[in-house]
């Protein structure tokens, strides 16, 4: 079962050489190699779109600059409202 994405993960194919050091690190396995080639001739990899923790253990262990970024979502914010308050609290 996928858990709600807490992250996501940016991959330039033009700079991912298909090493696939970042797929292996991965803990919430969110990152696979693409089955088509690159320009270079090699499988880049691929975020699946699910499930990124945004440890960004990824972005560590890739040997080239500029090849994957991470980004951490911001949780959205919820409005509740208390019977008998005329102010919402923002939590």
């Amino acid at each position: 079962m996928a858990t709600p994405a807490r992250g996501k993960v940016a991959v330039n194919i033009d700079e991912c050489k298909g090493c696939g050091l970042c797929v292996e690190s991965c803990p919430p396995r969110c990152l696979e190699l693409a089955p088509e080639l690159s320009a270079y001739g090699v499988h880049p990899a691929h975020y699946t779109g699910e499930s990124c923790t945004g440890c960004g253990i990824c972005f560590y262990c890739c040997p080239e600059p500029g090849a994957i970024t991470v980004y951490r979502l911001v949780p959205a914010l919820k409005v509740v409202a208390r019977q008998g308050d005329s102010h919402a609290a923002t939590l």
